[in-house]
């Protein structure tokens, strides 16, 4: 019976184990099915992206506002400065290259000395920075056109007076040889500037020509000169007089290497970091173009402190002169309406007294005793009208105490109808 019952044991654990042992084979073929069918859609997605940049047309980038603006790495441009996020200033100065290679040995050693002297003074960090532009012919052929305008206009007034003198009755041959010279100066000065203006045009037509300018950059950290609590206007002052010394020492060392050089202004740094992110428009679009369509949101320039004061307090002064001129006239015009009212009020009795002086004038050629009768009827009608004008003066006081205790009252109920009721 014992062995009987371990037999059947034995066959059971047997069952269980080929049971686990088919799931688990089971699971295993479903996780190959499911990773080879994921290694066919990779390599599906990579072929397509193949075949993709063999066809005509750009890939589809998508762009949002967040990465363009990490991507330019600086806040605004104020005060002749970049300054950028991570509370760091930067100044720049552009220096005008020298023909080195049409020197003589000398001058290029003494250069060369130079250099090594200017390398020898810097204290802080600097870059280097070379860009290539695209010259900017439209800007000459305005100034030449604009140059032309002015000749021709001086040509015709000189026209009109050497035909004065030719037409004149007083005709004097120096005069006129002087004369014809000036036309003929200016006619000829006028076909000059007009050739300069085709020959230019003609060249900027199917060519661009191409310049070098050369950059140097000083930063300025906020930790180097800001140790305190400052703020940030405290913090751009300071960086401003740091950068500004520093630029100019630079400029004094670089004048060792017959190098001049100048800080960039506000305008002048907006059009390098234009030209600079822009390299593919900035040649269609320049940055005047730019800015009289008023597309320099990225460009701040902050006014003189002082004049802004003094802009401020002068609109202070007309406001506060618009005001006082407004009380002032307002004032004259009720002390115009009182007299007015005074004068109305008392007119009943400055009748009665101008009334008893004619009688009084008069005295000898009406009679005594009519002439005091007269006096004393008009004392009992200026009695009379006293009493009616204090009368008149209770009525109107009593109307304006019940005026006031009906106003009183109906706040009063308004305000105990707007009132929650207590539970």
């Amino acid at each position: 019976m014992i062995d009987n019952l371990d037999d059947k044991t034995l066959i059971s654990i047997l069952g269980m184990s080929l049971g686990v042992i088919a799931c688990l084979i089971f699971a295993l073929i479903l996780i190959l099915i499911f990773k080879k069918r994921k290694d066919k859609k990779i390599e599906k997605q990579k072929m397509e992206e193949i075949e993709g940049l063999g066809k005509v047309g750009k890939p589809k980038v998508s762009y949002n506002v967040e990465s363009i603006v990490d991507f330019m790495e600086f806040e605004k441009i104020e005060d002749n400065m970049i300054i950028q996020k991570n509370e760091k200033f930067l100044m720049v100065v552009e220096c005008q290259g020298i023909n080195y290679d049409l020197m003589s040995e000398m001058e290029k050693a003494s250069v060369e000395q130079g250099f090594i002297t200017f390398l020898n003074t810097l204290r802080h960090p600097v870059q280097l920075y070379i860009q290539t532009r695209t010259v900017n012919l439209e800007k000459s052929v305005a100034g030449y056109k604009k140059k032309l305008d002015e000749i021709e206009k001086k040509y015709n007034q000189v026209e009109e007076e050497y035909e004065k003198l030719l037409n004149s009755t007083n005709r004097n041959k120096d005069a006129i040889d002087k004369a014809k010279y000036n036309l003929v100066k200016q006619k000829n000065l006028k076909e000059y500037t007009a050739d300069i203006i085709r020959d230019i045009e003609r060249q900027s037509l199917n060519q661009n020509i191409l310049s070098r300018r050369y950059y140097v950059i000083i930063p300025c950290y906020k930790s180097e000169i800001a140790m305190g609590d400052f703020d940030k206007t405290e913090v751009k002052n300071m960086a401003f007089s740091e950068l500004y010394t520093r630029a100019r020492a630079i400029i004094n060392s670089l004048f060792a290497c017959q190098v001049t050089g100048k800080i960039l202004n506000s305008d002048e740094l907006l059009e390098l970091l234009y030209v600079a992110y822009n390299r593919d428009e900035a040649d269609l679009f320049w940055v005047d173009k730019i800015k009289e369509a008023g597309l320099d949101s990225l460009y701040t320039t902050a006014p003189d402190v002082i004049d802004k004061k003094m802009k401020l307090l002068d609109k202070q002064i007309d406001e506060k002169a618009i005001q006082l001129a407004n009380k002032k006239i307002g004032d004259a015009r009720r002390q115009k309406e009182i007299e007015y009212l005074e004068k109305e009020s008392k007119m009943q009795e400055t009748i009665n007294k101008k009334a008893k002086e004619l009688i009084v004038k008069h005295k000898k050629y009406i009679g005594k005793e009519i002439a005091e009768k007269a006096i004393e009827k008009i004392d009992e009608t200026d009695k009379k009208t006293q009493k009616n004008n204090a009368k008149e003066k209770v009525v109107q006081k009593s109307k304006i105490d019940e005026e006031e205790a009906d106003d009183n009252e109906f706040v009063q109920k308004k305000s105990q109808r707007g009132r929650p009721r207590k539970k």
